[in-house]
This record gives structure tokens, sequence and C-alpha cells, in this order.
């Protein structure tokens, strides 16, 4: 079978290309075979058969909002979401074997009223940014994609995923090479969102600050501290747990909290916010017996991508664990163009996305009605910068989503095992816009 061959001349190959592959990559295809020898053999045509390029494909051609802003002359993508892959499970589902040349391809496409956006994810999955070479790789991949975008029109670009300080702590080399873009590392967004769904969660669970003992993982990154000082300002007993000693000192030096390197020295806990993926302070089935209380379940809200608690591992404690999905945004107004064929492929439902997605597009909505928002410093996250976007959000009409894990709906937050252990409950009344049900 690899013996075969298909002239790039042929009917079979002008097939292919079109029917199998996105133009863009189709023609990319093309071009390394013609440098290869003026043919495509099977197995190269093979590699390129995966379910992500028959999306693709399927998405430019039902996308006529874009093809309308062409023949109009408008610009085709307003805001553009740069991500890394999360895992080889991201890989194999959009890409297969196949390796773009530019480096990065095309992602789900989003409609917000007159707002076009697109993801643009690099050929990076998270763990390939650990290493220098990983990260160099990737800073080119993202500037190739960020070129690519500006081609287009965009006028706000996100820095997603592990990408977020990839280019530092204030992005400066990129604000300079395009000084045209607003860039956001969108967490100013996820933050304020992911505090609500904290508040919530831990109201639902009848988890007051005088009865209980919250863990944070990864309390001196950015989601961490802000989680951290949240919960510390409303008198929660804090345990801040992850592998970097200096940063954990430095935090209990600041904030009245205990802090640990591991679960084994955590001791027990109402709740663990997971703000990181670090495989060195990751949340197993065995580590949820350690640090829950005996006749309680363990409430788990989850913001890392990829997930802290992988879902394997929750599979293995599942009767013992409440985990809610947490940092995203719902909005009634969200389209994917391919609807649930685009929204499964990032593990969402409809009309949700990821917090720093929703601050992309509605700092977007905010430049499209005349508002000066290229001044403010987006990669710095503070409480200035989250009412700024608290503002926005309103405006779009982006709130919380309901409560789910790994996509499917949190029926209850009922910690309790044993009847005869049961807590006092918060009567805590907790406003939450009705909006969010739709999103079941």
């Amino acid at each position: 079978m690899n013996n075969i061959i298909i002239p790039l001349d042929s009917p079979q190959h002008n097939i292919f290309a079109i029917l199998f592959v996105l133009p863009e990559n189709g023609q990319k295809a093309i071009q390394q075979s013609t440098r290869k020898g003026e043919q495509m053999q099977i197995k190269d045509i093979t590699r390129l058969l995966v379910p992500g390029n028959l999306w693709r494909f399927i998405v430019s051609l039902v996308d006529w909002r874009t093809c309308i802003r062409k023949v109009t002359g408008h610009p085709a993508v307003d805001a553009v979401f740069i991500s890394n892959m999360r895992d080889d499970t991201d890989r194999i589902t959009f890409n297969g074997d196949w390796h773009p040349q530019s480096g990065h391809f095309a992602g789900p496409r989003y409609i917000m009223g007159n707002i076009n956006a697109r993801v643009r994810a690099i050929d990076s999955i998270t763990a390939d940014l650990l290493s220098s070479q990983g990260r160099k790789r990737a800073k080119d991949q993202f500037i190739a994609a960020v070129q690519w975008a500006e081609n287009r029109g965009a006028q706000v670009a996100l820095l997603a995923a592990s990408t977020k300080r990839l280019f530092g702590e204030d992005g400066k080399t990129l604000k300079t090479q395009f000084p045209n873009i607003v860039f956001t590392i969108g967490d100013n967004g996820t933050t304020c969102l992911l505090l609500q769904e904290i508040s919530y969660a831990l109201t639902k669970a009848g988890l007051n600050s005088v009865i209980s003992r919250i863990g944070v993982l990864g309390p001196y990154g950015i989601l961490g501290r802000q989680v951290t000082e949240a919960l510390v300002d409303k008198g929660y007993n804090v345990v801040g747990a992850g592998p970097n000693a200096a940063a954990l000192k430095g935090l209990a030096q600041e904030l009245p909290i205990e802090t640990c390197t591991s679960f084994q020295d955590m001791g027990k806990v109402d709740a663990v916010i997971c703000c990181t993926h670090s495989d060195k302070i990751r949340l197993t089935a065995g580590h949820v017996d350690i640090i829950r209380y005996d006749g309680k379940k363990l409430l788990v809200v989850d913001v890392a991508e990829p997930s802290n608690l992988t879902k394997e591992e929750y599979e293995r404690c599942r009767k013992v664990v409440i985990r809610q999905d947490a940092g995203n945004a719902y909005n009634p107004k969200l389209k994917y163009v391919l609807g649930a064929l685009s929204y499964r492929m990032f593990r969402l439902t409809r009309g949700v996305t990821f917090g720093c997605f929703a601050e992309t597009m509605a700092l977007t909505a905010a430049l499209k009605r005349g508002e000066n928002i290229k001044d403010v410093d987006w990669f710095s996250v503070n409480k200035d910068n989250m009412h700024l976007v608290e503002k926005q959000f309103s405006l779009e009409g982006f709130t919380t989503p309901t409560p789910r894990c790994f996509g499917k709906t949190v029926k209850s937050f009922n910690l309790n095992l044993c009847e005869d252990r049961i807590r006092p409950q918060v009567a805590a009344k907790f406003d939450r816009p009705e909006a969010s049900v739709a999103a079941e």
C-alpha cells in the first residue's frame, strides 16, 4: 500500500486536497510533496486523514459570515486566541501525525454579534513548553500566528494556556513588534469568573469561613495569588501547596496562610482550588483519601488547563469527590461555527468558552464601541483591570455557566457521606444570573 503513489496533477490528488483538507493545509501538503519529488505517497495522504482536518474543511465551507466579510471588504478576523494544545489527546484529535509547516493551524471559529474570533493553535503541547528548546520553537510558532492574524485584520490577540508568559511578564517584545494589536493574557476575566464560581461552590457545599479549611494549589501563580487573597479576605483558613518552597515562604510572609510542598503535609481540608497543572502538586485518588475528612467528600474547583485532577483519576475517586470545571464563561450570544461539532472539540458545551477567550472578545467589543483600552497593561492582573473587565462582561452578557464536571452537570454539592456527621449548613444566599442555566 505504501508503494502506491498519486501524481500531483492527477484527479485523485485534487479530490483528496479538496475534500479532506482545509485549503491552507492542502496547499502546504502539495508544496511539501512537490519539494520531495513531485508525487505524494498514500502514506502521506493517510497521515492527513484525521477528524480535525475534515472538521476544519467543513467549518470553512459553512462559515458564510466570513465570506460576506471578505466580499464587503471587512476584516476576516477581529480577535484571535493563540494557544498551545493541551495534550496528546488534542494533538491526535486535531492533527494526527500531521505537523503544519507554518507552525500553527486553524481551530474553532466564534461568532458573537459583530465579532468574528478565531482560535489559532500552535503546533506545541503543554509539555513541550517545559524545555528551553520547546519554548523557543513555541515563540517562533506564536509570532507566525500573530502575523497571520494581523494580515487578516485582528485587533486583539490572546496569549492562551501555557503561552501566557512565553514573552515575559509584560509581553514587551510582542507589543513592540505588533503595535496595532492589543495583547492580553486573559487572566483578569478568568479571575473574575473563578472567584464567582468558588463563592458559589463553597456556599452550596455549606463551607463557611468559620468551620472550613481550604487548600489552594499553586497559590503563588497569577490565578492562585488572586484566589488566596480573596479567601483570606473572607476569613477562610487557607493552606497553600506547591513545589516552589521559596515562593511559598514569601507568600506566607505577606498573607496569614499555612503552606506545604506536598499533600502528605497538607492535613485535612474541606475543599481544594486547583490553580496549577504542575505534575509536582497534582491531585490523584490517593491524595484525595489523604486530605479529605472522614465521612466527607472533597470539593475540588479546578481551573487548571490541562485539569489538575485528570479525568482518569477523577473516575477512580468520583464517589468521594465533587469536582467543578472553573474559569469558564457563558454567553447566549456566543456561537461556534458548526455548533456542537466545534465546542465538543474543546470539551465544552453550548454557549460556553474559556474565561480568557471571553475577556478577549469583550475587549474587542469595547474597541468597536470606540473605548480606549489600548493604554491598559492587560498582562497585569489586578483589581482595577478586573473591574474594567467585569464592566465589559456585563455590557456583553457574559456570566458564569451552570456548574459542570468534565462537561457534565454537577447535580449536587452535598459533601456528606455519613448523615451522622453532617456539619451545620450555611444559608447564605448567592445571587446567580438565571441566564447561565441556558448552558444546559
